[in-house]
């Protein structure tokens, strides 16, 4: 199937997660500590927001996601890593957008002092179909604590805008909705109580490596990690319905939902780093928990992928992150890019 590729956006520095506001404007959030506007298809020279990051690895300003009621509200979420009190902890924040979206003022913080490491910062942030917010971690480089329900790490979190926990989560009086995940930087719905959850696999971990995967979550599963890897089973533990054996790992993912590219309605669309591709992931309808198929796109063409994102005029966006030090970075720095026909 023939896709081609539209510029949006260059001049990044590694952008890590995009949320689309009205007429067609969006943010983006830059790892070093930038949120930036694109405005009228160009990227606007004015810095809106300046966070203090603090700077290890994968850490920094990661996700963002826009609030429900936005129009009125003008409020947006950051998840990023911090200096606290000399440690370095992830923590998400709402801020408030000014009228003119040239510069935005932190309002609060929503949920603070998920482990934060080099590596395995998690970072994905979405609202869900329910309106809650739902955030994503990492292991921060300590497997066991994705097991464990009373550390934040390694899982899926649920709050809400106001960063309260809902009295439906699975585990009373804990944000705490999937556990079992290693790092995880791309989810997405494929109903009301279903999220297609994309995870890295080990890279070293108790002589382990590769086997990143998807899988399908509902409230309180379990996805496994540590305890098993790839396409293991164990009874509480939900197996991956995709599993690679060499290493992707995958980015940012969202289900597509346009019709530019009526093939890919209701596929899983997802990013990856390492073996610089997009991927798609084709489901059984009758069972979809079971892969029917998938393919590789843009294989070397556009180096690594970082976010993937749905946007409100139907069409797939992407960004590159090419310039995160692990890649090759180009004199236009790293794009967000636009897949159509």
């Amino acid at each position: 199937m023939k896709v081609r590729i539209e510029e949006v956006a260059s001049g990044l520095e590694v952008p890590w997660g995009i949320a689309f506001l009205s007429r067609g404007d969006i943010l983006v959030t830059e790892r070093p500590g930038r949120v930036r506007l694109v405005q009228n298809g160009k990227l606007q020279n004015t810095v809106v927001a300046s966070v203090k990051v603090a700077k290890s690895g994968e850490g920094g300003l990661l996700g963002i996601a826009v609030h429900p009621d936005f129009a009125q509200n003008r409020f947006f979420y950051l998840y990023y890593t911090a200096d606290k009190n000399g440690s370095r902890v992830n923590r998400v924040e709402r801020w408030r957008l000014s009228s003119d979206r040239r510069k935005a003022s932190p309002d609060r913080i929503i949920i603070d002092d998920i482990p934060a490491a080099v590596y395995h910062d998690g970072g994905r942030l979405r609202f869900g179909p329910d309106g809650m917010l739902y955030i994503g971690t990492g292991d921060g480089r300590k497997p066991n604590s994705s097991q464990d329900i009373n550390s934040l790490a390694g899982k899926i979190l649920r709050l809400t805008p106001d960063g309260q926990v809902p009295q439906d989560n699975p585990f009373p009086n804990n944000p705490v909705f999937v556990t079992g995940i290693r790092n995880t930087q791309g989810f997405d719905w494929l109903n009301k109580s279903t999220l297609w959850v994309t995870d890295h696999g080990p890279s070293g971990e108790l002589g382990r490596t590769g086997h990143d995967k998807v899988s399908i979550a509902k409230v309180g599963d379990n996805l496994g990690w540590p305890v098993i890897y790839g396409c293991e089973s164990r009874k509480g533990m939900v197996t991956p319905s995709l599993s690679w054996k060499q290493a992707v790992p995958p980015g940012g993912a969202a289900i597509y939902t346009g019709n530019t590219i009526l093939e890919w309605k209701g596929n899983l669309i997802v990013g990856t780093l390492g073996s610089r591709h997009l991927h798609r992931v084709v489901f059984d309808l009758a069972n979809p928990r079971r892969v029917r198929l998938h393919e590789v796109y843009f294989q070397n063409q556009l180096g690594r992928l970082r976010e993937v994102a749905m946007g409100p005029d139907g069409q797939l966006y992407v960004t590159t992150s090419n310039c995160d030090g692990r890649g090759e970075c180009p004199p236009q720095k790293d794009k967000i890019l636009r897949i159509t026909r």
